[in-house]
Parts: C-alpha cells; structure tokens; sequence
C-alpha cells in the first residue's frame, strides 16, 4: 500500500477482532518502523511498552474508563517518553563523523537541561510522530488502529512500572477491524486552517 492510500485509508478503529493474534514477526516489523521517526538531536526518546498479556490487557481497559478495544485488539502500545534523554548524548551519535559529533553532542544537554517544560514538550512531538509512524505503517500492514488518550496515566503507569523520568504520551491499539470506523465526523474547511506565509491580517 502506498503512503497516500494508507493516509486516506487510516481511521480510529474501536471494535477488533479478539481471536486475530498478531505474529511477532509483523510486531516486530511495526515496531523498528516507529524506530525511524525523527526526534530532536537524533535523542530517540520514545519508549514503547507492548502489552499482549491478557492480564495486563484487562488491568490497562479498567483504568480506560472499560473501552473494549484495548483488551480485543491485537496489540495495545503505550508510547512513552524519557524526559531525561537529553543526558548522554554521545550515544545518538556513535556512527557521525567525529566533526558532526563535535558539533552536536555538546549542545543537546544545555538547550534542555533547565527546561522541565521543553522536556515534556519535546517528549510529546516525538510520541506524536511516532503514533503517526505507527498508524500508518499498521494500514499499510493491514492493520487499523486506534490513538487513545481516555485513560488513566497514574494507574496504568503502575500497571507497565513506568520508570521515573517517564511520561505516557497516548496509548495505541492495533489490530483487525471488525467493524468499519464512523463516516468521517466533519473536516474544517481548507481555507479555515492553512494559511500562506502567516495569519490573516
């Protein structure tokens, strides 16, 4: 499938088929996918929990306020961020030439290290880019796909042992639809939301 039909394609599916086990293969495939979202300075600070433990599942769809797609579908991904990934950056460099690492490796500490706000604000991009990878690379897979932030992040939190440092960005769910997603809701009109070289005056 090619990148504009799975954009077309791509809708919020809730209702999946509970019996459809996704092979590790295809998890794995999805994931190192979401591996080449951009990030910052290259800091690669998402973090992603796949749970497929019935357990674990159930625990997850209490503190969702009991929405059934995450316990039926096949997969459900909660995709976190390390605030704290701005230390240590010589990682994110190891294959650079040595004039790039230079250049970069001393200034990703100092431009987040006294902003907790552009840390978390930060933590959110790439999460969003990285659900976006993901939903996309689902449909194009044969999967659809869910984005949920109707949940409680404490709780579930606890249920994945978040470290600390962490933050849940959204939770994903993946899987095979069993019924088709709503007739889109109602898009905003073209002129109401891209605009050319700044606002209306």
């Amino acid at each position: 499938m090619d990148t504009t039909t799975a954009i077309h394609q791509r809708r919020s599916v809730k209702h999946y088929d509970p019996n459809h086990e996704m092979p590790e293969a295809e998890i794995q495939a999805l994931l190192e996918l979401a591996l080449l979202s951009p990030t910052s300075f290259n800091m690669q600070n998402w973090r992603f929990v796949v749970v497929t433990d019935p357990a674990k599942k159930a625990a997850i769809q209490a503190a969702a306020w009991n929405q059934a797609q995450v316990t039926e579908s096949s997969i459900t991904i909660l995709l976190c961020a390390d605030l704290k990934a701005h230390i240590g950056g010589e990682r994110y460099w190891v294959n650079a030439p040595q004039p790039v690492k230079d250049m970069l490796v001393p200034m990703i500490a100092p431009f987040y290290e006294n902003s907790p706000q552009l840390q978390r604000d930060e933590a959110m991009r790439s999460v969003g880019i990285a659900a976006q990878t993901l939903m996309l690379a689902a449909k194009s897979m044969g999967y659809d796909s869910c984005p949920m932030i109707g949940f409680d992040p404490v709780k579930v939190g606890e249920i994945i042992q978040l470290p600390e440092n962490h933050v849940i960005g959204m939770m994903l769910t993946v899987g095979k639809a069993l019924k088709d997603a709503n007739v889109r809701g109602g898009q905003l009109p073209f002129d109401d939301v891209v605009f050319r070289d700044g606002f209306p005056g």
